[in-house]
């Protein structure tokens, strides 16, 4: 079954090349676009894509608003941020908004269908060498106010594999380290998705930062 994908982006010209390179995708369908973030939400109640390529800066409503909007309720749409990564700000607001992944628009072609069919496959992608700065970023910029979060109900084992997660380790790579079979690290990281309201790697990381567990840099 195809990807449905919905293309959020108020540069025409972004859009047909998104198009085209999509087209070529066996796996993957356009199924919609949209110019501005009030009608990529519309789309996206409309036609339940499974991935909304999103861009940040838009008229009106702007990426960040559409992506709070679109994953709301934990509505069926992933979506994916295609960005210049000129402002680390809305990056961070995206997090927050309930993005699943970040891609720089300067990324290899292929890079970008592949980031799309593991963000369709319920995982999370960042761009190679966004990670650390982005996360590092997030957490020495806590909402106002913030506190510590508390992470109660997670075992000890699990808190372990969950800063693991955050360091950027695989399922494989933390069935290695900590000498566990990659079954068992899988159900680990899924009762941490359950337990912490998580949608996915992305935020299971913004938790570990959040609660203190890995220490930014």
């Amino acid at each position: 079954m195809s990807v449905r994908v919905l293309l959020v982006d108020d540069q025409p010209l972004v859009r047909a090349g998104l198009r085209v390179l999509i087209a070529d995708a066996p796996d993957m369908a356009v199924v919609g676009e949209a110019g501005n973030g009030a009608e990529a939400v519309r789309l996206a109640r409309e036609l339940a894509p499974d991935v909304a390529l999103m861009d940040l800066r838009m008229p009106g409503t702007d990426g960040v608003a559409a992506t709070r909007a679109i994953t709301a309720n934990g509505g069926p749409t992933r979506v994916l941020v295609l960005t210049t990564f000129d402002d680390d700000e809305h990056v961070h607001a995206a997090l927050r908004a309930g993005a699943s992944g970040f891609l720089v628009k300067d990324m290899a072609l292929d890079d970008i269908l592949n980031a799309v069919r593991v963000v369709a496959a319920g995982d999370a992608l960042i761009a190679p060498g966004v990670t650390r700065r982005l996360i590092a970023e997030f957490a020495r910029r806590p909402e106002p106010a913030a506190r510590p979060r508390v992470l109660d109900g997670i075992t000890e084992r699990e808190r372990e594999v969950l800063v693991l997660v955050a360091r950027g380790l695989s399922n494989g790579e933390i069935a290695a380290q900590l000498v566990i079979s990659a079954a068992t690290a899988k159900a680990h990281v899924a009762r941490l998705f359950t337990k912490l309201g998580a949608r996915d790697r992305v935020h299971l990381v913004i938790a570990a930062y959040e609660a203190g567990l890995v220490q930014p840099g």
